[in-house]
């Protein structure tokens, strides 16, 4: 034990102390921060952007006013004007297009609604334009059949349904995007940790084999406890990169409206702020407070170190019996990547459908259980599942552990040869007749 603890120490604060460790511990939470920073600026920034449209109204359809609460939109009313000779002049008098709306706007003739520009419009901008000429035609046409358009968008509005969590604290409001999110982007986490850091451990024992230090190694420690100290070692390093990430996440949201005090007083000036923008952000709060966060964390941790060691320990085996030639690993860590793919793919069924029998059989099956069930961890499953799954993927990592330890024993001493997985197989389950 004293030999894996000092394997573990030196796995630990070799790559800790490493530059790239300190660049990327800072950097990513830095560009998810300015990522987000930034996508609140554009949209503000978008918001208040104007764009002159120019409007010659044949049809009198709008009546000089058109029925919108688009702010991002001018619209000036042109007169004396044809389409022909007002389609040369409308860049030179300031205006981004030109909207020409026919005199007769019965039958098919409303679908001969031009838009006239310069380039190609944008989606948002058409879609807009489009909307208002409809609305406009909708209330005309209701008027025209003595019906009121506000009677009439009363008996027609959406229904909207909430759904509330009946506990034994009391009723809870559920919030089905915000469990989704959760769930969702607990999996991709857990998924892209289990990749990222499988792969180091591979890497780093194909590193130590190419390099010879395994053959000194070996002379002081067992191979089985070489494995473990590395698996372990780089383990706590992604779990001490994971929570500096947590911490500095946190920390800079809370520093926004310091580092950029210009941008958090437009927030609050805002539309978005005042309406939707707070909305958006009540609900994500509400839809956090009714989720169990305490169970959701515990279940993170047990399924990334579960789903972290059953991988590491494969990827060790399979970085043990390659030598330096890439395309040779990439053959061999090919099935040890499908069932993480594999999980990935049924956590997308799993947010959707938790209780669906593919749902239940991902996130019981120990290779795609650390993904599956953190997709379903947010919604009420049965306490038997989430123990079994437990139970099974304990127990996959003791398997696989001693399988692959064999392995990593054998390869980690083999040079000039490129094993197959049927002679792989072979090492884990032959029986070793000499102790060391």
């Amino acid at each position: 034990m004293k030999k894996i603890k000092l394997i573990i120490s030196r796995e630990y604060f070799t790559r800790v102390k490493k530059k790239s460790f300190l660049i990327t511990t800072i950097l990513v939470p830095l560009v998810i921060i300015s990522f987000y920073a930034a996508i609140i600026a554009i949209t503000i920034d978008g918001d208040n952007e104007k764009q002159n449209v120019a409007v010659l109204d044949d049809a009198h359809l709008f009546n000089g006013k058109p029925d919108t609460s688009n702010k991002s939109m001018v619209f000036t009313f042109i007169s004396n004007e044809t389409e022909k000779s007002f389609v040369n002049k409308y860049k030179d008098l300031g205006y981004q297009s030109f909207l020409y709306l026919p005199g007769d706007t019965s039958g098919k003739s409303k679908n001969k609604f031009v838009l006239h520009s310069q380039s190609s419009v944008s989606l948002s901008t058409m879609s807009a334009i489009e909307d208002i000429i409809n609305n406009t035609i909708r209330t005309k046409q209701l008027i025209s059949n003595g019906i009121d358009p506000k009677e009439f968008d009363k008996l027609t509005n959406n229904v909207s349904l909430d759904n509330t969590i009946d506990t034994k604290e009391g009723e809870k409001k559920s919030f089905a995007g915000v469990a989704y999110a959760v769930s969702y982007g607990c999996g991709l986490l857990i998924y892209m940790m289990m990749m990222i850091y499988g792969t180091q451990v591979m890497r780093g024992v194909t590193e130590e084999k190419t390099n010879r230090i395994a053959e000194v190694m070996v002379s002081s420690v067992k191979p089985f406890q070489l494995m473990m100290g590395k698996i372990l070692g780089i383990g706590a390093v992604g779990l001490t990169q994971f929570a500096i990430w947590i911490i500095l996440i946190v920390g800079m949201q809370f520093a926004i409206p310091l580092i950029f005090p210009d941008m958090t007083n437009h927030i609050n000036s805002s539309n978005l702020n005042n309406t939707e923008g707070v909305s958006m952000v009540t609900t994500a709060l509400q839809g956090l407070s009714s989720l169990p966060i305490t169970k959701i964390i515990l279940s993170f941790l047990f399924y990334f170190l579960g789903g972290y060691l059953t991988y590491a320990s494969i990827f060790a085996a399979v970085g043990s019996v390659v030598s330096e030639d890439q395309q040779e690993a990439q053959q061999l860590v090919f099935p040890v990547i499908m069932p993480i793919i594999l999980g990935f793919v049924i956590l997308t069924k799993a947010v959707n459908d938790p209780n669906s029998s593919l749902a239940v059989f991902g996130s019981l099956f120990p290779l795609t259980s650390p993904i599956v069930m953190m997709g379903r961890i947010t919604y009420d499953i049965p306490v038997w599942q989430i123990g079994l799954s437990m139970i099974l993927l304990i127990g996959s990592f003791l398997f696989f552990t001693w399988i692959t330890g064999k392995i990593y024993r054998t390869g980690i001493l083999m040079y000039g040869k490129k094993p197959s997985w049927k002679e792989m197989i072979k090492w884990a389950f032959a029986k070793s007749n000499t102790k060391k």
